[in-house]
């Protein structure tokens, strides 16, 4: 099939910035690197999937539902006639899906049934004249732009967010025709180079940021015995706030003396479950379930603390935006060790790391803060500079852009 790309010479670059059921409640980071792109002169255009089942409560949430074009519900007579107009892509997209031997055959099939949207997809590409999408996704999000790739209408490139087994299956075939696959962690790099062969030049290590001038910094407690903690994250079993409140009990028993108020912001499924194990726990007076919140809020119960905490577990975190928030507003950072966290902490100098599930180390560790508001003050001061030089969303997308632009990016070809 011939290649209808115009020559990077002559083509503006446009890009479509593809994010599934975009605005959702955790996005803020990528509203975040929209802004910071069109900063950096950008022309970017919003795509999503669908359109989010659940409410988006930051403030942005209204504007970017407004100008994201949603791929689905499919216009069907029109994808019909795109498809029927193109049969030489038809075909390349039906070798593509036949080629993907670790996807079963139900899921293929359901791939087969995608090319609709695929269509709608290159629809809107070309009368756009989009260049380039960069998706934010590597599960069917990234089948979906390999196939509308093999168009010859636009590039593509993909940020992997976290362990490829969370994204689904055949990843080789889903990176083989990438430009580039940003990665947000070093660890992710290696995975990726081991499980689908890349070159490391084309997975750079691109994180999500903060702008650490939104994210002021404040006085925390300089009172020995009183520690005002604060957990940010999504109510999800993977997220580990019963070993915050197992630690926060265990020091409520053997030292009580010590004054600990523990703020959980969030919302999602273990709510009813968090709330019934605070009372089990007789921690009514110590903890507080806020519900969810917007970015300002955030800043908000941030700058009410002395000490953040993320007790996640598993495998679903990579490099936690929540802790470079944290870290931005010179919080002290417990985290456990899970994903980038290990790159992005350096214990005992701009925060801690303990490992999952470890509840005595987790009590310890807030013991000796609770003891010593100096060290608090410390650890917080290093732990905004490490914000400042290493986690700022600006740096990050200019990074990101940069990629996007070098010179031979727009004639890449596997």
């Amino acid at each position: 099939m011939p290649d209808s790309r115009p020559q990077s010479s002559s083509r503006e670059l446009r890009i479509g910035y593809l994010v599934p059921e975009f605005p959702g409640q955790t996005h803020i980071f990528f509203w975040r690197e929209i802004c910071a792109l069109r900063a950096l002169g950008a022309e970017l255009r919003l795509l999503s999937t669908k359109r989010p089942s659940k409410p988006c409560h930051h403030f942005f949430a209204a504007d970017a539902t407004k100008e994201t074009t949603y791929l689905y519900p499919v216009p069907i007579l029109r994808a019909i006639l795109v498809l029927l107009m193109h049969p030489l892509w038809v075909m390349a997209m039906v070798q593509y899906i036949a080629r993907l031997n670790e996807t079963t055959l139900t899921q293929r099939l359901r791939l087969l049934g995608m090319t609709l949207v695929v269509a709608h997809l290159y629809d809107y590409a070309t009368k756009a004249k989009l260049s380039h999408i960069h998706a934010h996704s590597c599960a069917n999000s990234a089948h979906l732009c390999a196939l509308v790739n093999l168009s010859g209408v636009v590039t593509y490139s993909l940020t992997l967010h976290g362990d490829l087994p969370v994204y689904g299956t055949d990843h080789r075939h889903k990176f083989k025709n990438a430009a580039f696959v940003s990665v947000v962690t070093y660890a992710l790099q290696a995975q990726v180079m081991d499980v689908c062969g890349l070159a490391k030049d084309r997975l750079p290590v691109i994180r999500m940021g903060v702008d650490p001038q939104k994210f002021r910094v404040v006085q925390q407690g300089t009172q020995v015995g009183i520690l005002r903690l604060v957990t940010v994250a999504r109510l999800a079993e993977c997220k580990g706030h019963t070993y915050a409140l197992q630690a926060i009990k265990k020091l409520k028993d053997i030292a009580p003396h010590l004054k600990l108020h523990y703020t959980i912001v969030g919302e999602g499924e273990l709510m009813a479950d968090l709330k019934r194990q605070v009372q089990e726990l007789g921690l009514d007076q110590n903890v507080e379930l806020t519900g969810t919140a917007g970015e300002d809020q955030v800043i908000g119960h941030l700058n009410q603390s002395d000490v953040f905490v993320l007790p996640s577990v598993g495998a679903g975190e990579a490099a936690p935006v929540s802790v470079m928030e944290a870290m931005a507003c010179g919080l002290v950072v417990i985290s456990s060790i899970i994903g980038g966290t290990p790159e992005m902490i350096d214990p005992g100098r701009d925060g801690y790391l303990f490992a999952q599930m470890d509840v005595d180390a987790l009590a310890r560790i807030i013991a000796d803060l609770a003891h010593d508001p100096s060290l608090r003050q410390k650890i917080g001061a290093a732990a905004r500079i490490k914000a400042e030089t290493s986690f700022s969303s600006q740096g990050f997308a200019r990074e990101l852009y940069q990629r996007i632009k070098q010179p031979n990016f727009l004639d890449h070809a596997s």
